[in-house]
Protein backbone atom coordinates (compact mmCIF):
# COMPACT_ATOMS: atom_id res chain seq x y z
CA UNK A 1 0.00 0.00 0.00
CA UNK A 2 1.26 3.18 -0.96
CA UNK A 3 1.49 6.49 0.30
CA UNK A 4 -1.11 8.80 0.49
CA UNK A 5 -1.48 12.52 1.32
CA UNK A 6 -4.94 14.75 1.02
CA UNK A 7 -5.07 17.90 -0.65
CA UNK A 8 -8.91 20.05 0.50
CA UNK A 9 -10.15 23.18 -1.22
CA UNK A 10 -13.09 25.14 0.75
CA UNK A 11 -14.50 27.20 -1.92
CA UNK A 12 -17.76 29.57 -1.26
CA UNK A 13 -19.76 26.78 -2.36
CA UNK A 14 -18.71 23.34 -1.01
CA UNK A 15 -15.43 21.75 0.71
CA UNK A 16 -13.15 18.75 -1.46
CA UNK A 17 -10.83 16.69 -0.51
CA UNK A 18 -8.62 14.77 -2.73
CA UNK A 19 -6.69 11.90 -1.60
CA UNK A 20 -3.70 11.54 -3.76
CA UNK A 21 -0.35 9.28 -4.15
CA UNK A 22 2.51 11.65 -3.89
CA UNK A 23 4.59 9.85 -6.42
CA UNK A 24 2.48 9.20 -9.16
CA UNK A 25 -0.16 12.34 -8.47
CA UNK A 26 -3.03 9.84 -9.11
CA UNK A 27 -6.25 10.44 -7.35
CA UNK A 28 -7.10 7.93 -5.32
CA UNK A 29 -10.33 9.21 -3.95
CA UNK A 30 -12.82 12.09 -3.90
CA UNK A 31 -15.31 13.49 -1.31
CA UNK A 32 -17.61 16.60 -1.48
CA UNK A 33 -20.07 18.18 1.28
CA UNK A 34 -22.27 21.39 0.27
CA UNK A 35 -21.94 24.80 2.07
CA UNK A 36 -24.94 26.99 2.62
CA UNK A 37 -24.23 30.91 1.75
CA UNK A 38 -26.40 33.51 2.72
CA UNK A 39 -28.81 35.11 0.28
CA UNK A 40 -29.89 38.89 0.07
CA UNK A 41 -27.40 42.07 0.38
CA UNK A 42 -24.69 40.06 2.33
CA UNK A 43 -22.65 37.00 1.64
CA UNK A 44 -22.23 35.25 4.57
CA UNK A 45 -21.40 31.46 6.46
CA UNK A 46 -21.22 29.98 9.35
CA UNK A 47 -17.46 28.83 9.65
CA UNK A 48 -18.72 26.02 11.77
CA UNK A 49 -20.82 24.96 8.22
CA UNK A 50 -17.04 24.59 6.60
CA UNK A 51 -15.36 22.37 9.10
CA UNK A 52 -18.57 19.86 9.32
CA UNK A 53 -18.16 20.02 5.29
CA UNK A 54 -14.66 18.92 6.17
CA UNK A 55 -15.25 15.84 8.50
CA UNK A 56 -17.83 15.21 5.82
CA UNK A 57 -15.54 15.18 2.67
CA UNK A 58 -12.91 13.29 5.10
CA UNK A 59 -15.54 10.51 5.89
CA UNK A 60 -16.16 9.76 1.67
CA UNK A 61 -12.45 9.01 0.83
CA UNK A 62 -12.54 6.27 3.68
CA UNK A 63 -9.25 4.13 4.62
CA UNK A 64 -7.12 6.92 3.00
CA UNK A 65 -8.21 9.47 5.08
CA UNK A 66 -7.05 7.25 8.35
CA UNK A 67 -3.74 6.36 6.15
CA UNK A 68 -2.47 9.70 4.92
CA UNK A 69 0.80 11.27 6.13
CA UNK A 70 0.27 14.91 5.18
CA UNK A 71 -2.39 17.14 4.73
CA UNK A 72 -3.07 20.69 3.20
CA UNK A 73 -5.98 22.95 3.11
CA UNK A 74 -6.66 25.58 0.08
CA UNK A 75 -9.44 28.04 0.64
CA UNK A 76 -11.38 30.90 -0.42
CA UNK A 77 -9.79 34.16 -0.21
CA UNK A 78 -10.09 37.01 1.48
CA UNK A 79 -13.13 36.08 4.48
CA UNK A 80 -13.37 37.54 7.67
CA UNK A 81 -13.13 34.85 10.60
CA UNK A 82 -14.39 36.20 14.16
CA UNK A 83 -13.30 33.85 17.01
CA UNK A 84 -14.23 33.36 20.57
CA UNK A 85 -11.41 32.55 23.04
CA UNK A 86 -12.78 29.04 22.76
CA UNK A 87 -11.69 28.69 18.85
CA UNK A 88 -15.48 29.28 18.01
CA UNK A 89 -16.99 31.96 15.60
CA UNK A 90 -18.71 34.63 17.27
CA UNK A 91 -20.84 35.63 14.29
CA UNK A 92 -20.59 34.15 10.06
CA UNK A 93 -17.85 35.12 8.24
CA UNK A 94 -18.12 37.87 5.65
CA UNK A 95 -17.02 36.20 2.23
CA UNK A 96 -14.85 37.30 -0.22
CA UNK A 97 -17.68 38.48 -2.59
CA UNK A 98 -19.71 40.31 -0.18
CA UNK A 99 -19.49 43.97 -0.31
CA UNK A 100 -21.10 45.79 2.49
CA UNK A 101 -17.69 47.09 3.38
CA UNK A 102 -17.50 49.45 -0.36
CA UNK A 103 -17.33 52.96 1.87
CA UNK A 104 -14.61 51.43 4.18
CA UNK A 105 -12.85 50.46 1.11
CA UNK A 106 -13.23 53.50 -0.11
CA UNK A 107 -12.20 55.60 3.07
CA UNK A 108 -9.53 54.08 3.54
CA UNK A 109 -7.75 54.77 -0.08
CA UNK A 110 -9.60 58.25 0.44
CA UNK A 111 -6.68 58.51 3.42
CA UNK A 112 -3.99 57.42 2.65
CA UNK A 113 -4.02 57.21 -1.72
CA UNK A 114 -4.26 53.99 -3.79
CA UNK A 115 -0.31 54.85 -4.29
CA UNK A 116 0.32 54.28 -0.77
CA UNK A 117 -1.79 51.43 -0.88
CA UNK A 118 0.52 50.03 -3.86
CA UNK A 119 3.52 50.55 -2.77
CA UNK A 120 2.85 48.97 1.09
CA UNK A 121 0.71 46.16 0.62
CA UNK A 122 1.06 45.45 -3.38
CA UNK A 123 -3.00 46.04 -4.03
CA UNK A 124 -5.26 48.82 -3.60
CA UNK A 125 -8.10 47.13 -1.37
CA UNK A 126 -12.07 47.10 -2.65
CA UNK A 127 -14.53 45.89 -1.00
CA UNK A 128 -13.04 41.79 -0.91
CA UNK A 129 -10.07 42.91 1.43
CA UNK A 130 -10.50 41.44 4.39
CA UNK A 131 -9.48 45.12 6.32
CA UNK A 132 -12.41 46.46 4.72
CA UNK A 133 -14.54 43.86 6.44
CA UNK A 134 -12.88 44.36 9.31
CA UNK A 135 -13.31 48.16 9.34
CA UNK A 136 -16.81 47.49 8.44
CA UNK A 137 -17.51 44.51 11.73
CA UNK A 138 -15.62 47.52 13.58
CA UNK A 139 -18.31 50.53 12.93
CA UNK A 140 -20.90 48.30 12.51
CA UNK A 141 -20.92 45.21 15.11
CA UNK A 142 -18.35 47.21 17.65
CA UNK A 143 -19.68 44.55 20.66
CA UNK A 144 -18.26 41.44 17.92
CA UNK A 145 -15.05 43.25 17.08
CA UNK A 146 -14.48 43.91 20.45
CA UNK A 147 -15.22 40.41 22.12
CA UNK A 148 -12.58 39.03 19.18
CA UNK A 149 -10.00 36.76 20.88
CA UNK A 150 -8.77 35.89 17.22
CA UNK A 151 -8.98 36.90 13.50
CA UNK A 152 -8.06 34.74 10.80
CA UNK A 153 -9.07 33.62 6.98
CA UNK A 154 -11.25 30.44 5.65
CA UNK A 155 -8.03 28.37 5.10
CA UNK A 156 -6.56 29.71 8.66
CA UNK A 157 -9.63 28.26 10.50
CA UNK A 158 -9.21 24.81 8.93
CA UNK A 159 -6.16 24.43 9.34
CA UNK A 160 -5.97 25.53 13.05
CA UNK A 161 -9.04 23.46 13.56
CA UNK A 162 -6.85 20.38 12.02
CA UNK A 163 -3.95 20.89 13.86
CA UNK A 164 -4.17 23.44 16.86
CA UNK A 165 -2.06 26.07 15.25
CA UNK A 166 -2.50 29.97 14.74
CA UNK A 167 -0.82 30.00 11.38
CA UNK A 168 -1.56 31.28 7.75
CA UNK A 169 1.04 31.76 4.47
CA UNK A 170 2.28 34.41 3.10
CA UNK A 171 0.09 33.86 0.05
CA UNK A 172 -3.02 33.86 1.53
CA UNK A 173 -2.44 36.56 3.96
CA UNK A 174 -1.31 39.00 1.24
CA UNK A 175 -4.58 39.65 -0.01
CA UNK A 176 -6.03 40.91 3.74
CA UNK A 177 -4.44 44.59 3.27
CA UNK A 178 -2.70 44.28 6.46
CA UNK A 179 -0.38 42.51 5.37
CA UNK A 180 3.15 44.76 3.79
CA UNK A 181 4.44 42.70 1.32
CA UNK A 182 6.95 45.07 0.62
CA UNK A 183 7.97 44.39 4.47
CA UNK A 184 6.41 41.06 4.62
CA UNK A 185 5.55 41.78 7.90
CA UNK A 186 1.85 42.79 9.43
CA UNK A 187 1.69 46.34 9.58
CA UNK A 188 1.21 47.35 12.95
CA UNK A 189 0.09 51.17 12.49
CA UNK A 190 -2.62 50.55 9.56
CA UNK A 191 -4.06 47.72 12.18
CA UNK A 192 -3.93 50.34 15.07
CA UNK A 193 -6.20 52.80 12.60
CA UNK A 194 -8.45 50.07 11.89
CA UNK A 195 -8.75 48.86 15.57
CA UNK A 196 -7.18 45.34 15.44
CA UNK A 197 -4.53 43.93 17.76
CA UNK A 198 -1.88 41.89 16.13
CA UNK A 199 -1.91 39.73 18.92
CA UNK A 200 -5.10 38.18 16.82
CA UNK A 201 -3.70 37.84 13.88
CA UNK A 202 -2.26 33.99 13.11
CA UNK A 203 1.53 33.59 12.53
CA UNK A 204 2.86 33.76 8.99
CA UNK A 205 4.61 30.37 7.79
CA UNK A 206 6.74 30.51 4.67
CA UNK A 207 7.19 28.07 1.52
CA UNK A 208 7.61 24.65 2.72
CA UNK A 209 7.03 25.07 6.58
CA UNK A 210 4.21 22.60 8.29
CA UNK A 211 1.83 24.17 10.78
CA UNK A 212 1.98 20.91 13.09
CA UNK A 213 0.49 17.69 13.25
CA UNK A 214 -3.12 16.81 12.75
CA UNK A 215 -4.96 16.36 16.34
CA UNK A 216 -6.93 13.11 17.53
CA UNK A 217 -10.43 12.61 17.12
CA UNK A 218 -11.01 14.47 13.44
CA UNK A 219 -11.38 11.39 10.95
CA UNK A 220 -7.82 11.74 9.40
CA UNK A 221 -4.65 9.48 10.94
CA UNK A 222 -3.60 11.52 14.12
CA UNK A 223 -0.11 13.02 14.04
CA UNK A 224 0.01 13.74 10.19
CA UNK A 225 1.85 16.72 8.95
CA UNK A 226 -0.30 19.15 8.07
CA UNK A 227 1.02 22.16 5.50
CA UNK A 228 0.59 25.77 6.18
CA UNK A 229 -1.99 25.90 3.42
CA UNK A 230 -2.84 29.04 1.27
CA UNK A 231 -5.62 30.54 -0.89
CA UNK A 232 -7.48 28.91 -3.20
CA UNK A 233 -5.80 30.68 -6.12
CA UNK A 234 -2.46 30.21 -4.79
CA UNK A 235 -3.38 27.13 -3.99
CA UNK A 236 -4.54 26.39 -8.32
CA UNK A 237 -1.07 28.18 -9.57
CA UNK A 238 1.14 25.62 -7.38
CA UNK A 239 -1.88 22.57 -8.91
CA UNK A 240 -0.80 24.03 -12.64
CA UNK A 241 3.24 23.95 -11.60
CA UNK A 242 2.78 27.10 -13.19
CA UNK A 243 6.15 29.21 -14.46
CA UNK A 244 6.54 32.51 -15.44
CA UNK A 245 4.96 33.75 -18.63
CA UNK A 246 2.46 31.15 -18.25
CA UNK A 247 -1.55 32.74 -17.14
CA UNK A 248 -3.99 30.87 -15.77
CA UNK A 249 -7.84 32.13 -16.75
CA UNK A 250 -10.39 30.49 -13.60
CA UNK A 251 -13.94 30.32 -14.96
CA UNK A 252 -15.60 30.07 -11.75
CA UNK A 253 -18.00 31.82 -9.11
CA UNK A 254 -15.31 34.69 -9.62
CA UNK A 255 -12.99 34.92 -12.59
CA UNK A 256 -9.43 35.20 -12.31
CA UNK A 257 -6.42 35.20 -14.23
CA UNK A 258 -2.77 34.87 -12.77
CA UNK A 259 0.85 34.42 -13.39
CA UNK A 260 4.20 33.75 -11.20
CA UNK A 261 6.06 36.76 -10.83
CA UNK A 262 9.60 37.19 -9.15
CA UNK A 263 8.80 41.20 -9.32
CA UNK A 264 6.48 42.31 -6.48
CA UNK A 265 3.94 43.79 -8.02
CA UNK A 266 2.40 47.57 -7.31
CA UNK A 267 -0.45 48.46 -9.26
CA UNK A 268 -1.82 51.96 -8.30
CA UNK A 269 -4.58 51.42 -10.31
CA UNK A 270 -6.35 48.33 -8.35
CA UNK A 271 -6.25 46.15 -11.82
CA UNK A 272 -3.97 43.90 -10.39
CA UNK A 273 -3.74 42.58 -7.09
CA UNK A 274 -0.25 42.29 -6.07
CA UNK A 275 -0.26 39.05 -4.11
CA UNK A 276 2.21 36.60 -2.69
CA UNK A 277 2.58 33.18 -3.82
CA UNK A 278 2.54 30.44 -2.13
CA UNK A 279 5.98 28.99 -3.62
CA UNK A 280 7.91 32.00 -2.83
CA UNK A 281 8.06 34.41 -5.15
CA UNK A 282 4.57 36.74 -6.35
CA UNK A 283 1.04 36.41 -8.20
CA UNK A 284 0.05 38.78 -9.54
CA UNK A 285 -3.65 38.69 -10.13
CA UNK A 286 -6.86 40.12 -11.59
CA UNK A 287 -10.11 39.32 -10.35
CA UNK A 288 -13.98 39.39 -11.00
CA UNK A 289 -16.90 38.82 -9.17
CA UNK A 290 -19.17 37.71 -11.72
CA UNK A 291 -18.31 35.04 -14.21
CA UNK A 292 -19.78 31.63 -14.08
CA UNK A 293 -22.92 32.15 -11.62
CA UNK A 294 -24.08 35.49 -13.15
CA UNK A 295 -23.74 33.89 -17.19
CA UNK A 296 -26.25 30.96 -15.42
CA UNK A 297 -28.33 33.26 -14.18
CA UNK A 298 -29.15 35.09 -17.61
CA UNK A 299 -29.46 31.48 -19.25
CA UNK A 300 -32.27 30.46 -16.20
CA UNK A 301 -33.75 33.80 -17.32
CA UNK A 302 -33.31 33.18 -20.66
CA UNK A 303 -34.77 29.51 -19.89
CA UNK A 304 -32.00 28.29 -21.80
CA UNK A 305 -29.45 25.99 -21.78
CA UNK A 306 -26.14 27.19 -20.83
CA UNK A 307 -24.81 26.18 -24.19
CA UNK A 308 -27.06 27.47 -25.81
CA UNK A 309 -25.45 30.92 -27.77
CA UNK A 310 -25.89 32.17 -31.04
CA UNK A 311 -23.72 34.23 -32.79
CA UNK A 312 -24.03 37.84 -34.00
CA UNK A 313 -26.21 40.74 -33.71
CA UNK A 314 -25.97 43.98 -31.75
CA UNK A 315 -26.45 43.45 -28.07
CA UNK A 316 -24.39 44.00 -25.08
CA UNK A 317 -24.54 42.76 -21.64
CA UNK A 318 -22.28 43.38 -18.59
CA UNK A 319 -23.82 40.89 -16.34
CA UNK A 320 -22.20 42.92 -12.65
CA UNK A 321 -25.27 41.35 -11.37
CA UNK A 322 -23.61 41.09 -7.85
CA UNK A 323 -21.68 44.91 -8.01
CA UNK A 324 -17.98 44.12 -9.52
CA UNK A 325 -14.12 44.21 -8.44
CA UNK A 326 -12.31 44.58 -11.57
CA UNK A 327 -13.66 47.18 -12.97
CA UNK A 328 -13.76 48.53 -9.22
CA UNK A 329 -17.74 49.15 -9.22
CA UNK A 330 -19.40 47.57 -5.75
CA UNK A 331 -22.69 49.35 -6.30
CA UNK A 332 -23.39 48.39 -10.29
CA UNK A 333 -25.45 46.16 -11.68
CA UNK A 334 -26.07 44.33 -15.00
CA UNK A 335 -26.41 46.48 -18.04
CA UNK A 336 -28.30 45.31 -20.92
CA UNK A 337 -27.85 47.39 -24.79
CA UNK A 338 -28.47 46.80 -28.12
CA UNK A 339 -31.49 44.84 -28.25
CA UNK A 340 -33.28 44.79 -32.08
CA UNK A 341 -36.60 43.33 -32.94
CA UNK A 342 -33.86 40.00 -34.64
CA UNK A 343 -31.90 39.86 -31.86
CA UNK A 344 -32.01 35.96 -30.28
CA UNK A 345 -32.23 35.01 -27.03
CA UNK A 346 -29.14 32.65 -27.67
CA UNK A 347 -27.27 36.09 -28.51
CA UNK A 348 -28.48 37.77 -25.73
CA UNK A 349 -27.26 34.43 -23.62
CA UNK A 350 -23.78 35.12 -25.75
CA UNK A 351 -23.45 38.76 -24.86
CA UNK A 352 -23.25 37.48 -21.25
CA UNK A 353 -20.50 35.33 -21.62
CA UNK A 354 -18.72 37.83 -23.71
CA UNK A 355 -19.48 40.53 -20.90
CA UNK A 356 -18.25 38.08 -17.88
CA UNK A 357 -14.63 37.53 -20.05
CA UNK A 358 -14.04 40.99 -21.01
CA UNK A 359 -12.94 42.36 -17.35
CA UNK A 360 -10.31 39.46 -17.11
CA UNK A 361 -8.88 39.64 -20.58
CA UNK A 362 -8.77 43.33 -20.51
CA UNK A 363 -6.36 42.92 -17.73
CA UNK A 364 -4.42 39.67 -18.53
CA UNK A 365 -2.07 41.86 -20.36
CA UNK A 366 -1.03 44.47 -17.40
CA UNK A 367 -0.70 40.64 -15.06
CA UNK A 368 1.98 39.48 -17.73
CA UNK A 369 3.45 42.80 -17.85
CA UNK A 370 4.39 42.72 -14.13
CA UNK A 371 7.99 40.88 -15.08
CA UNK A 372 7.99 42.48 -19.01
CA UNK A 373 6.78 42.27 -21.89
CA UNK A 374 3.50 40.36 -22.27
CA UNK A 375 3.75 36.15 -23.02
CA UNK A 376 2.07 35.10 -25.98
CA UNK A 377 2.14 31.47 -24.25
CA UNK A 378 -1.12 29.66 -24.51
CA UNK A 379 -3.73 30.60 -21.37
CA UNK A 380 -4.26 27.60 -19.27
CA UNK A 381 -8.24 27.89 -18.61
CA UNK A 382 -9.60 25.87 -15.82
CA UNK A 383 -12.30 26.26 -13.04
CA UNK A 384 -15.98 24.96 -13.34
CA UNK A 385 -16.51 27.04 -16.77
CA UNK A 386 -13.20 25.91 -18.46
CA UNK A 387 -15.32 22.58 -19.61
CA UNK A 388 -18.18 24.49 -21.51
CA UNK A 389 -17.41 25.08 -24.98
CA UNK A 390 -19.10 28.10 -25.19
CA UNK A 391 -16.43 29.66 -22.47
CA UNK A 392 -13.67 28.64 -24.29
CA UNK A 393 -14.95 29.70 -27.56
CA UNK A 394 -15.44 33.15 -26.22
CA UNK A 395 -12.12 33.46 -24.75
CA UNK A 396 -10.46 31.88 -27.74
CA UNK A 397 -12.44 35.24 -29.74
CA UNK A 398 -11.84 37.67 -27.32
CA UNK A 399 -8.28 37.25 -26.28
CA UNK A 400 -6.90 35.93 -29.93
CA UNK A 401 -4.55 33.66 -27.89
CA UNK A 402 -4.04 29.75 -27.75
CA UNK A 403 -5.76 28.32 -25.18
CA UNK A 404 -5.45 24.97 -23.36
CA UNK A 405 -7.47 22.90 -21.42
CA UNK A 406 -5.55 20.69 -18.19
CA UNK A 407 -7.44 17.36 -17.97
CA UNK A 408 -6.58 17.40 -14.66
CA UNK A 409 -9.54 18.80 -12.70
CA UNK A 410 -10.17 20.47 -8.84
CA UNK A 411 -6.58 22.09 -9.24
CA UNK A 412 -6.96 24.61 -5.74
CA UNK A 413 -7.37 20.54 -3.92
CA UNK A 414 -4.75 19.26 -6.06
CA UNK A 415 -2.41 22.63 -5.55
CA UNK A 416 -2.84 21.59 -1.77
CA UNK A 417 -2.26 17.90 -2.03
CA UNK A 418 1.30 19.04 -3.91
CA UNK A 419 1.92 21.15 -0.83
CA UNK A 420 0.96 18.01 1.44
CA UNK A 421 3.67 16.18 -1.07
CA UNK A 422 6.19 18.64 -0.72
CA UNK A 423 6.82 18.06 3.36
CA UNK A 424 7.25 14.46 2.63
CA UNK A 425 9.27 14.58 -0.45
CA UNK A 426 11.19 17.68 0.21
CA UNK A 427 10.67 18.87 -3.40
CA UNK A 428 8.52 22.75 -3.65
CA UNK A 429 4.92 21.90 -4.39
CA UNK A 430 5.37 23.11 -8.20
CA UNK A 431 7.88 20.71 -8.95
CA UNK A 432 5.60 18.19 -7.37
CA UNK A 433 2.26 19.09 -9.82
CA UNK A 434 5.42 19.44 -12.85
CA UNK A 435 5.94 15.75 -12.24
CA UNK A 436 2.64 14.88 -12.10
CA UNK A 437 1.83 16.44 -15.06
CA UNK A 438 -1.15 18.06 -14.22
CA UNK A 439 -1.67 21.21 -16.87
CA UNK A 440 -1.36 18.40 -19.76
CA UNK A 441 -4.43 18.48 -21.84
CA UNK A 442 -5.83 19.33 -25.58
CA UNK A 443 -5.03 22.40 -26.93
CA UNK A 444 -7.16 24.79 -29.03
CA UNK A 445 -4.79 27.14 -31.82
CA UNK A 446 -5.82 30.82 -31.81
CA UNK A 447 -8.77 32.51 -33.46
CA UNK A 448 -8.67 35.87 -34.87
CA UNK A 449 -9.40 38.48 -32.57
CA UNK A 450 -12.84 40.29 -32.28
CA UNK A 451 -11.59 43.31 -32.03
CA UNK A 452 -15.15 44.82 -33.19
CA UNK A 453 -16.65 42.85 -30.39
CA UNK A 454 -14.06 44.55 -27.84
CA UNK A 455 -14.66 48.01 -28.85
CA UNK A 456 -18.19 47.27 -28.38
CA UNK A 457 -18.06 46.36 -25.29
CA UNK A 458 -15.60 49.00 -23.86
CA UNK A 459 -17.61 51.80 -25.33
CA UNK A 460 -20.88 50.54 -23.42
CA UNK A 461 -18.82 49.92 -20.11
CA UNK A 462 -17.10 54.05 -20.74
CA UNK A 463 -21.09 54.79 -21.62
CA UNK A 464 -22.49 53.25 -18.26
CA UNK A 465 -19.96 53.16 -15.83
CA UNK A 466 -17.79 56.10 -16.81
CA UNK A 467 -14.82 53.39 -17.30
CA UNK A 468 -13.37 51.24 -19.63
Amino acid sequence: MGRVVLGVDSSTQSTKVLAVDPDSGQVLARGQARHVVSEGAARETDPEVWWRALREALAQVGEYAGRAEAVSVGGQQHGLVVLDGQGRPLRPALLWNDVQSAPQAAALVERYGAGWWAGRFGSVPGASFTVTKWAWLHENEPDVAKAAAAVRLPHDFLTERLSGAAVTDRGDVSGTGWWSTRAEAYDEGLLETVGLDPALLPRVLGPGEAAGVTLPGLGVREGALVASGTGDNAAAALGLGLAAGQAALSLGTSGTVYTPSVTRPADASGTVAGFAGAHGGWLPLACTLNCTLAVDKVAALLSLDREAVDPGGSVTLLPFLDGERTPNLPYASGVLSGLRHDTTPGQVLQAAYDGAAYALLAALDQVLAVDGAPSDAPLLLIGGGARGTAWRETVRRLSGRAVQIPVADELVALGAAAQAAGLLTGEAPAEVARRWRTAEGPLYEPLARDDAGLARLGGELARAFGTA
